[in-house]
């Protein structure tokens, strides 16, 4: 399966300490994006400070207005109050959807802890229906492990 080969990678990203964490979190936005077909926007949001709301970090993927996100507000929203992956198989179907593109079809997006601590996620938009399974969750939920041991 790809996510195991790919595994490998993001641990060399994340343990190349000569980069920046930006750089860092740019190469595995590339590389997610490179390699799975259906993962068409990827990116990080992060908490800003104590505020309850979400800054966007580095991505990959269209420009993207929602640079600053509400808790509460969209998927990644929620997923910053809830603490639970999100798993979106058709946004159309969401009612707190903020829609960043009309061919944006799915949406899965996973949280980052550090020390217990929701301090941001991951993001990923497929411009195919329903593309995500349990595989999808469990490589983000290593790529979100392996991210937290940098910030």
């Amino acid at each position: 399966m790809i996510f195991e080969t790919l595994k490998p990678q993001v641990e060399n990203i994340i343990s190349n300490s000569t980069k920046t964490v930006d750089e860092r979190l740019l190469s595995i936005c590339q590389l997610l994006e490179t390699n799975i077909d259906y993962y068409n926007w990827v990116g990080f949001y992060f908490r800003n400070g104590q505020k309850e709301e979400l800054l966007l970090g580095p991505y990959v993927g269209e420009p993207t207005d929602h640079t600053v996100i509400p808790f509460g507000k969209g998927i990644c929203g929620q997923v910053a109050l809830s603490n639970q992956n999100f798993v979106v198989p058709d946004v159309s179907a969401q009612d707190n959807y903020i829609a960043c593109s009309f061919t944006v079809k799915a949406e899965i997006v996973v949280p980052i802890f550090v020390n217990g601590e929701n301090i941001g996620q991951i993001d990923i938009d497929s411009n195919t229906p329903d593309p995500f399974t349990e595989a999808d969750e469990r490589f983000l939920e290593f790529v979100c492990q392996k991210i937290s041991e940098i910030l």
